[in-house]
């Protein structure tokens, strides 16, 4: 019944999808959101190209959060579409979870599992992705020998490549997992609960996290906004340091200064769209619109 209610929901198409700009890494087209009566979202269009660090700013309830995870459909949106890669993730044709193993999102709460350890909570995904493909291979495989049973040697089919097995796909992640908390020097938290940790541990760990699927992406929704104050540099300064690496991120953020300082552009979000966009040097410095100004105001 689910699936049905979905499919009929995006079959209602009030607006055409448009040809998509295969430079772009992500494009929102006429982006549509709305909570019964309430629009979150109003037909925003945007950009995102590889290798752009993109800050979303505004006051809360501008939609923010909420044009976030459309970006990955965590939210269905009431209208528009979202391409990744000129795939069209409202497209209900497209396997939408093996989209989002190259979109890493980063929670305001962490969204660590707390009956898990901190290198459980890491490896769970590689693995799981890992074990999925193999079986899928082995499947696949199992077919291609049936079929091949039947066919003169010169038609035969040949088999999928399998490079790693199980013990190969777990030991590999665990590797990497630990390479990642050396990096942000919790190697000693590893088989700790994350319930043990501090909050921005916590979020540093959700952050590696994601960064252990090698994401096209990183989306950060509000990640320091639930941190102590004293907990907010060592959080944002692993930001900087993955954005230096050359990651596209998008981030909304209440923390100015980091947008000033990390972001090549800045979109200001007000009642559901985008008012105003542009360097950080152009909105921080000669915002042109008398909202963004009086934000800017009450919040620098």
């Amino acid at each position: 019944m689910k699936n049905a209610k979905k499919e009929k929901f995006f079959k209602t198409e009030k607006t055409p999808v448009e040809p998509y700009d295969e430079a772009a890494l992500l494009e929102a087209q006429h982006l549509t959101k709305s909570f019964g009566e309430l629009k979150v979202l109003n037909d925003i269009s945007e950009k995102i190209y590889e290798g752009e660090k993109i800050a979303i700013i505004g006051p809360s309830g501008s939609g923010k959060s909420t044009f976030l995870r459309c970006l990955n459909v965590l939210e269905d949106p009431t209208d528009g579409y979202v391409f990744f890669e000129g795939n069209n993730l409202c497209n209900l044709k497209v396997d939408i979870n093996l989209q989002r193993r190259r979109m890493g999102m980063v929670f305001q709460h962490f969204n660590l599992f707390n009956n898990m350890s901190v290198l459980k909570n890491i490896t769970l995904a590689p693995v799981y992705v890992g074990m999925h493909d193999l079986r899928r291979a082995k499947l696949n495989n199992f077919k291609i020998k049936l079929l091949n049973l039947f066919k003169k040697k010169d038609k035969k089919t040949p088999l999928e490549e399998i490079s790693k097995t199980a013990k190969e796909i777990k030991a590999e992640a665990k590797a990497n997992a630990m390479r990642l908390l050396e990096r942000i020097g919790l190697a000693d938290k590893a088989d700790v609960y994350p319930s043990t940790l501090s909050g921005g541990q916590r979020q540093r760990i959700a952050i590696v996290r994601a960064l252990a699927m090698n994401p096209k992406v990183m989306l950060f929704d509000e990640p320091t906004s639930a941190l102590d104050p004293e907990m907010v540099g060592e959080v944002l300064a692993l930001i900087k340091e993955v954005a230096n690496e050359g990651m596209t991120m998008v981030i909304v953020t209440h923390e100015m200064n980091f947008a000033r300082e990390v972001a090549t552009r800045v979109l200001f979000m007000d009642e559901g769209k985008i008012t105003e966009q542009g360097t950080p040097e152009k909105i921080f410095g000669a915002p042109e619109s008398d909202r963004l100004k009086d934000f800017l105001s009450k919040v620098l």
